[in-house]
């Protein structure tokens, strides 16, 4: 039985039982903990939840913040400015090294100095009561200063931008000095003496390098590119773009494709005629990170040379989006999606080119249908995100696509994901399990949502299957987001506004941004990227419409019907986003076409 007296003895352990954060016996285990402690540094009951139960910390401390009336640093990370990283960034790497090691360990950022009292140093820390800051401070030369409680999620996001992790295997390469030079004199690569070379060079360390320095800087992949004179350029894909990140002189290129082959598996280093597919798995900053090899055989400027180009997606589980809120779905779109899919069946199709996000949108989708009361089954080629609560099928040399789609009709779905309708055999099972009560997700490759059904029925889809079993066609695209350098448009160009169609002067109603660029965005003015939707939703005239098709659907009939219900095309999604200040009217029109 805890003791009467307990709000005297322990308000901590106090306030989280009247909470219902944890229970009697919880309590009564951490306080025979914290009374057997011995030693200098005795926990407090908060600490102990922590470190011995297992609770989560930012649960237990944001409370403890509350009772000892400690502020809490209320932040937006992508928010603060590259001044104020730049002197939290000098203020922890001008401290001495102790005091430098302190700060890291004890989890603990000088903030700023307080608006109002100038020599007051804001320290914020994961861990208030934390007794190592009075130390730190001190170290720091605060004359005064003030604790603030910051969450832990936003410490750990806020010291990676302060303090990046150092990138060992760069480090390793410049320690290893000289770039090593492999003398090409016979006609033919000697595998002997290439094997060699490689085992003994830097380039393990910048392979390794490259995919660390990939997932750090957010790219979505990372491209090899071999080049004449024993010159190897290395480029990373971040919002769309494709950056030179680095380039590897005086070695021959097929050393380095070489080791990227041995760093993966399922691909043979001595095979350089054909196309391979292997795969990577890494832990980087404490996360499991995939990587989806691709290798291509291409065109040299000499005949001796046997050149291939290397692709490697990054596939980073943290990306995965499960909040149907998040994918900037507005208006009505995101209702005629939300409608699609709660349906019990039906198809729901995402169109688009490659890299345009259809994957990322189908996922979410998912997320918001599985439950454990129904068989989620997905055919993807390859598998890029582990679906928590769906049966991912394995393909592979055993069983390919085709032979997966024909089988899951007999595996009693209620929900199936097919990743793409490649071709008719493929769409014609999709539609054939959204006609017989089974959601069905999947994509096509086209330009927008009214030529999916045209697609489709080139394939050689029947009309009324098409009209019937699709719930909703949505067309995406991703446009970069402006950075926070962005400025406001004072005076707008007027051979761009005539071009884009829009009226000058309804469009000085709003607040409108353009590029600036600034170290932070590697000066192109964007950071990161958002989507755009066109969705047609199939409505009673829409199916209609297609069901009366004669030799070909009328594409423009459908686009105009769905206008009438409330579609807005693309383009004119993307100016709404530039309507909110998110993306700039040049970014909308290099990424959409006016139809």
């Amino acid at each position: 039985m805890i003791d009467a007296n307990l709000e005297m003895t322990d308000k901590i352990g106090y306030l989280l039982l009247k909470k219902g954060i944890i229970d009697v016996e919880t309590l009564e285990k951490a306080l025979r903990i914290k009374q057997n402690e011995n030693g200098k540094i005795k926990r407090n009951l908060a600490q102990i939840l922590v470190h011995e139960f297992n609770y989560d910390h930012d649960t237990i401390f944001r409370q403890v913040a509350i009772l000892y009336a400690f502020r809490e640093l209320n932040i937006k990370i992508d928010e603060i400015t590259d001044a104020r990283i730049e002197e939290i960034r000098k203020m922890i790497n001008t401290s001495p090294d102790e005091v430098k090691a302190q700060i890291l360990e004890h989890k603990i950022i000088p903030f700023q100095y307080d608006e109002r009292i100038k020599d007051k140093l804001i320290l914020a820390a994961i861990d208030p009561t934390d007794k190592s800051i009075t130390k730190i401070a001190y170290g720091l030369n605060a004359k005064k200063y003030e604790v603030s409680y910051i969450r832990k999620k936003d410490y750990q996001r806020l010291i990676q931008i302060v303090l990046p992790p150092e990138n060992v295997y760069m480090k390793m390469m410049e320690e290893q000095g000289e770039q090593i030079t492999i003398e090409q004199e016979e006609s033919q690569l000697n595998e002997e003496e290439l094997e060699a070379e490689i085992n003994k060079s830097a380039l393990i360390s910048l392979v390794e390098g490259s995919l660390v320095e990939g997932v750090r800087r957010n790219a979505s992949d990372i491209h090899y590119v071999p080049k004449s004179g024993n010159k190897t350029e290395i480029y990373l894909r971040v919002d769309g773009d494709l950056k030179l990140w680095f380039v590897q002189d005086n070695i021959w290129p097929e050393a380095v494709i070489s080791v990227v082959k041995d760093r993966a598996k399922g691909l043979d280093r001595f095979e350089r005629e054909r196309a391979q597919d292997g795969f990577i798995q890494r832990e980087i900053d404490g996360h499991i990170i995939r990587f989806r090899v691709s290798v291509l055989p291409m065109v040299g400027t000499e005949l001796k040379n046997k050149f291939e180009s290397v692709v490697i997606r990054i596939l980073d589980d943290r990306k995965v989006i499960k909040d149907l809120n998040k994918l900037g779905l507005t208006g009505y779109a995101k209702d005629a999606f939300e409608k699609a899919i709660t349906k019990p069946q039906g198809m729901v199709i995402l169109t688009g080119p490659t890299g345009s996000g259809k994957s990322t949108t189908l996922v979410a989708a998912l997320y918001q249908v599985i439950d454990p009361t129904v068989n989620v089954l997905t055919v993807e080629d390859p598998v890029e995100y582990v679906i928590d609560g769906a049966r991912q099928l394995k393909i592979g040399h055993k069983m390919n696509f085709e032979q997966a789609i024909r089988s899951i009709l007999r595996h009693d779905p209620d929900i199936v994901l097919v990743g793409e309708m490649r071709d008719k055999e493929t769409a014609e099972v999709a539609i054939k399990l959204a006609n017989t009560g089974h959601l069905t997700f999947s994509t096509l490759h086209t330009n927008d949502a009214p030529s999916a059904v045209s697609r489709l029925y080139k394939m050689g889809i029947e009309p009324f299957l098409i009209a019937y079993a699709i719930n909703i066609i949505v067309a995406q695209r991703l446009l970069r987001k402006l950075c926070d350098c962005k400025k406001k448009v004072h005076n707008f160009d007027e051979g761009l506004m005539r071009s884009a169609g829009l009226d000058i002067a309804e469009w000085r109603n709003y607040e409108i941004y353009e590029p600036v660029g600034c170290p932070k965005c590697n000066n192109s003015g964007y950071k990161g990227r958002l989507a755009i939707h066109e969705a047609l939703y199939f409505t009673k005239e829409i199916r209609e419409m297609i069901v009366s098709s004669g030799e070909e659907v009328n594409e423009e009939m459908i686009r105009q019907q769905s206008k009438r219900d409330g579609t807005l095309n693309l383009r004119e999604a993307g100016f709404e986003k530039v309507k909110l200040g998110f993306t700039s009217i040049q970014e909308v029109m290099a990424t959409t076409t006016e139809d």
